[in-house]
């Protein structure tokens, strides 16, 4: 059965990215908000490969790999693909499903335009995009 509006808005809401985003702002988002259901040992995410698809997992499991070396194990409410949404930059790591997995998938043309007509949600995201980098240049 497919996730109803307000779920999509509350696991979304649980994305560190979109935490500060309002209901009107998450409801838009919820809106581009596919729900897919995807077979065990489908790449989700290719190093080096250019992606277009943020993923948030809502059920199953997820490993991502760099240089074919495991960096993590996802489960539900883990999110990957951030970067697609905010740059054309290559993907960092390998993800590939570990069983079978349902999840929210935005496109990046699809984020695009939300963002350009609500732009608030793109300060709301910079804001914690640089919080991390921050925290990671200070580690």
């Amino acid at each position: 059965m497919p996730l109803r509006s307000d779920a999509k808005m509350q696991l979304l809401r649980d994305v560190p990215l979109f935490a500060e985003c309002s209901k009107d702002e998450l409801r838009k988002l919820a809106g581009i908000a596919d729900e897919l259901d995807i077979r065990e040992g489908t790449v989700l995410t290719r190093e080096g490969k250019t992606g277009r698809e943020f993923f948030v997992l809502v059920d199953g499991t997820v490993r991502v790999t760099k240089n074919n070396r495991k960096l993590a194990d996802l489960g539900p409410g883990d999110w990957l693909g951030e970067i697609a949404l905010l740059s054309k930059a290559p993907r960092t790591a390998t993800a590939t499903t570990t069983s079978p997995v349902v999840a929210l998938v935005i496109l990046d043309r699809d984020f695009r335009q939300v963002v350009a007509e609500i732009p608030s949600i793109a300060m709301k995201m910079l804001s914690c995009v640089a919080g991390r980098l921050s925290r990671t240049a200070n580690s």
